[in-house]
């Protein structure tokens, strides 16, 4: 069977929740890039539609409650370091209830809610995807 991103490229989603022009991520603790401060999102099962992927893996990572996601665009990484290979469908939302939380502290050790212009290091290659997409 194998594992999705391992095996063969892995279908993922990521979501990028704007709150008064910052962005919320979370720092890894997992390959790939384990380490990273990375918005929140994962893999998409099998049947589910990546939409709703985007907001149930979000929900899960941050406890908010969310509403309505904007489609941003595609982006493909090819991780070396890990040998993991995605494709990830990017979405942004600014509709979502709550205060986030660190629900999955076995996953994810701090989030923070960060301004465009200073973001902390190093950075998730998918969220260096997102960012041109969000000017």
């Amino acid at each position: 069977m194998g594992m999705p991103g391992i095996d063969f490229p892995g279908l993922g989603v990521g979501l990028a929740l704007l709150r008064d022009d910052r962005i919320l991520l979370y720092r890894r603790m997992k390959a790939p890039e384990a380490g990273h401060w990375n918005i929140v999102g994962g893999k998409v099962d099998h049947m589910e539609p990546a939409e709703r992927a985007a907001r149930r893996e979000a929900e899960e990572e941050t406890g908010l409650s969310i509403g309505a996601l904007t489609f941003l665009g595609q982006t493909e990484q090819i991780i070396e370091a890990d040998r993991q290979h995605w494709v990830s469908l990017l979405y942004k939302t600014t509709d979502f209830s709550g205060e986030p939380q660190l629900t999955e502290p076995d996953k994810l050790s701090e989030f923070g809610w960060f301004d465009l212009d200073a973001l902390p290091e190093p950075l998730s290659a998918f969220t260096r995807a997102v960012l041109p997409l969000l000017r």
